[in-house]
């Protein structure tokens, strides 16, 4: 890591858009989009899972390499719509969709929503009915089956995803009711950050089985599958990233061997922290320095209400992101040191024991491969400090790509109640 994100350095773009901040660097985003297409089966789609990050920007930025999106809100719908994602190049996926969200696919046409339940396929059926339209459906299957090598487990076991491949298989009397819902496909999700390609080809593989069984049982066509995605990114000591060219060897022959019998199926995985992650520098500014009962303490201006990924949720072992020293040169030996951010609760620590020269007030430090889960799964209102700035740099300059939360922008979003006045009663004569 050096000191400069897309040839600007970070200095200068802490002092012109302050921290905290996060910075993505485009030509990074466009390399790893293009090292995955240039491997992978051509005829399979890439889809940016927009839950990663759901910035305008940054899926412009992908949607202009040729991805689509899977969404997962009405916001993100919107945000892939204003992004230049053509309606029949998104999915909308996940548990518990409303009836706004629902009519929202269907006025769009998005090319598929994905159906996590039976009551869910009803309604769907229902909204279809009045605007006399037929909606495309993609069954999402929980299978019977689990993958190890996922950090985060979807699938497999009772979970709120999808519905069981036990209940799919054996609901031929239930979908053939169905008068406004064309089933076209079959959608998986076995799991996130899996670094191993053995996994991956065999998620892959079985998921494709499964779909021509579900397909098969309940008698429609596939036009679509989606084996999901999940590839992992290395942020800890003892991981590596994944090798793509061995990782296409693998599946690629399974692709081509489903084509050869599915030529017409469109075929999607979809990628969020694989494709966002790299590109992305969480900036934050050393405010304080302390020695606490031996132990080395920087607290920042930044924290885990905008990074909470950096605490390691889901991991039973707390892991340090990397973090480096940047905007000046150090040769003094390197302590651990734990880097917290200003909440009021001993879990925001961004780093628990990373070696680091002798830090002090003013200094630069950035937490790397930040692009992904970062404010948008982080709990940015506590404290009431918000949303920090986004910059995108591009071809040498930065476009300040969201706004920082100001005092006055979550206030006003506040309404102060005025009670009644209370009204005496009527005296009794």
């Amino acid at each position: 890591m050096t000191d400069t994100i897309g040839g600007l350095a970070v200095t200068d773009l802490a002092r012109e858009f302050g921290t905290p901040l996060y910075v993505y660097d485009a030509d990074v985003l466009r390399e790893r989009y293009r090292q995955l297409r240039e491997v992978l089966h051509p005829e399979v789609g890439i889809l940016f899972s927009l839950k990663a990050n759901p910035n305008v920007s940054i899926c412009a930025v992908l949607r202009s390499l040729g991805a689509g999106a899977e969404v997962s809100s009405l916001a993100e719908l919107l945000i892939a719509g204003r992004a230049g994602v053509a309606a029949e190049d998104t999915i909308f996926l996940g548990p518990g969709k409303s009836a706004q969200e629902i009519d929202a696919c269907l006025a769009t046409g998005v090319h598929a929503i994905v159906c996590e339940s039976w009551g869910e396929l009803a309604e769907i059926d229902a909204l279809a009915a009045r605007r006399d339209t037929v909606a495309r459906v993609v069954l999402r299957i929980n299978p019977s089956f689990t993958v190890k090598g996922s950090r985060l487990t979807m699938s497999g076991k009772p979970r709120q995803f999808g519905i069981d491949e036990e209940q799919a298989l054996e609901a031929a009397p239930r979908v053939a009711g169905l008068r406004n819902v064309r089933l076209i496909g079959v959608h998986v999700y076995m799991g996130t950050r899996i670094l191993a390609e053995e996994v991956a080809a065999e998620n892959t593989t079985r998921i494709l089985d499964l779909a021509e069984r579900v397909a098969e049982r309940l008698g429609f066509e596939l036009e679509t599958v989606d084996v999901g995605g999940g590839l992992g990114v290395a942020y800890f000591d003892g991981e590596r990233d994944l090798d793509l060219r061995r990782l296409a060897d693998l599946v690629n022959p399974a692709f081509a061997a489903f084509r050869a019998r599915h030529p017409r199926t469109r075929l999607f995985t979809e990628l969020g922290r694989f494709l966002t992650a790299e590109s992305g520098t969480y900036l934050v500014r050393v405010r304080q320095v302390k020695e606490s009962m031996g132990e080395w303490f920087a607290v920042t201006d930044g924290g885990t209400h905008h990074h909470m990924a950096a605490v390691g949720v889901g991991s039973f072992v707390k892991r340090d992101f990397p973090i480096r020293l940047l905007g000046r040169e150090a040769t003094e030996p390197a302590p651990n040191w734990r880097v917290t951010g200003l909440l009021c609760t001993p879990n925001d620590t961004l780093s628990t024991h990373t070696p680091l020269p002798p830090l002090r007030p003013g200094d630069l430090l950035g937490v790397l491969r930040s692009g992904a889960y970062g404010p948008s799964a982080s709990p940015v209102l506590f404290l009431s400090h918000g949303h920090p700035a986004e910059v995108l740099v591009d071809a040498g300059r930065p476009y300040l790509i969201r706004d920082r939360d100001r005092p006055a922008d979550i206030v006003d979003r506040q309404r102060l109640y005025e009670r009644a006045p209370e009204v005496p009663s009527a005296s009794i004569p």
